[in-house]
C-alpha cells in the first residue's frame, strides 16, 4: 500500500486520514529518510496530525542529487516534433539539482529567456544504491524504485535549440518543481506505472493529458540502459518524459524541409520569429499546474501549483 511524504523546511511529514503526521527521524536528506523506514512507518499509524494546509510544503527529493531525463519518450511527443517513434533511441540528459523547488514555488524565468515552456513529468525517486552493471528487471524494480514524484521539466527553448544542447536550457534555479508528495509504492502498485495520467494546465486550460501507456521506453528499459554507464544513489530523480502539449510544436514539414537548406543563423531566426507568435509559451504570471494520477484515485501522486516570474 502506498504512502505519501511530504517535506516542509523543518520536517518530514506522511500523509493520513486525518492529516499530516511528522516522522520521526533526524534524516535531513530524501536518501535518509529512506532509510529510515521504521520511522515512515510510526508516522503512517499516528493519530497525532496537523492539517495539510498548515504547511508550507518544500520538494520532497533534497539536492544536491543526480538529476537525469529521459529525451523524447513519448509517442505523441515524437509525432508532434515530426519524428517517427520506431526510430527514436533511448537518450538520457542530466539537468543541475540546484533546478529544484517546491511544488508551490515561484517559477523565475530569467531575463535572457524569452520562449519559456513546460513539461509535466512522472519522477522516479531511487531508494538504493545502482552501481554500474546493476541488473534490472520488471520483478526486481521494485529493489530501486521508492517511489514517484510529479516533476515539471521547465524548459528555455530559445537557450536550448540554438546550442543543441539541454544542461543549460534546463538547469536554471525553479526549473525543476517537484512534489507535492513523494509516493512510496509496492511492487503491485508500481505494476500499475502505465495506468498513471500526466494533465498539466496552464490558466486552466489543459494542455497536456495523456498516460504513460504512452511511453516509448518504461522504467526497467531506461534504467537497464542507465546503469550500463551511471551509477545511481538513493535520492536521486529520474524524469521519465513528457507527452504532447508544450507550448513548443515542429514546423509543418514542407517549411521543414525549406528551412534545412538555409545557414544555420537564418534558420534559426526565422523559427523563433514564428515561435515568438505563439502563444502557448509561458508568460509573467501564468498559473501552472501539474498533477499525475490513476484514473481511478487508487494512486495519486498530488497536484503542484507554480507561477510564472519574469526576473527583474
Amino acid at each position: 500500500m502506498s504512502t505519501s511524504v511530504l517535506r516542509s523546511s523543518d520536517a518530514w511529514w506522511v500523509l493520513t486520514p486525518t492529516g499530516a503526521a511528522r516522522v520521526p527521524t533526524s534524516a535531513t536528506t530524501t536518501a535518509e529518510l529512506l532509510a529510515d523506514r521504521p520511522a515512515i512507518v510510526a508516522a503512517a499509524t499516528s493519530s497525532d496530525t496537523v492539517p495539510v494546509g498548515d504547511l508550507a510544503l518544500v520538494s520532497p527529493v533534497t539536492a544536491p542529487c543526480r538529476v537525469v531525463a529521459q529525451m523524447t519518450n513519448f509517442v505523441s511527443h515524437v509525432r508532434d516534433t515530426n519524428g517517427n517513434p520506431a526510430t527514436v533511441p533511448l537518450t538520457f540528459f542530466r539537468k543541475a539539482s540546484g533546478s529544484i523547488s517546491g511544488p508551490f514555488a515561484d517559477v523565475v524565468r530569467p531575463g535572457h529567456v524569452t520562449l519559456l515552456d513546460y513539461e509535466v513529468e512522472i519522477g522516479l525517486v531511487f531508494g538504493r544504491e545502482m552501481p554500474v552493471g546493476t541488473t534490472v528487471t520488471a520483478d526486481n524494480l521494485v529493489d530501486y524504485v521508492a517511489g514517484l514524484v510529479v516533476t515539471n521539466d521547465i524548459s528555455a527553448r530559445d537557450v536550448q535549440l540554438p546550442k543543441t544542447q539541454f544542461y543549460e536550457a534546463k538547469s536554471y534555479p525553479t526549473f525543476t518543481p517537484v512534489g507535492p508528495v513523494l509516493v512510496l509504492l509496492d511492487a503491485d502498485e508500481l505494476r500499475r506505472f502505465t495506468d498513471l495520467r500526466l494533465k498539466l494546465w496552464v490558466n486552466g486550460e489543459l494542455r497536456q493529458n495523456m498516460t504513460a501507456a504512452d511511453m516509448i521506453y518504461h522504467p526497467v528499459q531506461a534504467l537497464q540502459a542507465l546503469t550500463r554507464f551511471q551509477r545511481v544513489d538513493a535520492g536521486d530523480l529520474l524524469l521519465t518524459g513528457t507527452p504532447v502539449g508544450t507550448a513548443l510544436s515542429a514546423p509543418p514539414k514542407p517549411v521543414e524541409i525549406i528551412a534545412s537548406l538555409l545557414p544555420p543563423a537564418v534558420k534559426w531566426k526565422m523559427f523563433f520569429k514564428g515561435q515568438a507568435r505563439n502563444p502557448k509559451y509561458l508568460k509573467d504570471g501564468d498559473v501552472v499546474e501539474a498533477a499525475i494520477a490513476t484514473d481511478d484515485g487508487a494512486i495519486d501522486l498530488g497536484r503542484q501549483r507554480t507561477v510564472v516570474r519574469y526576473a527583474q
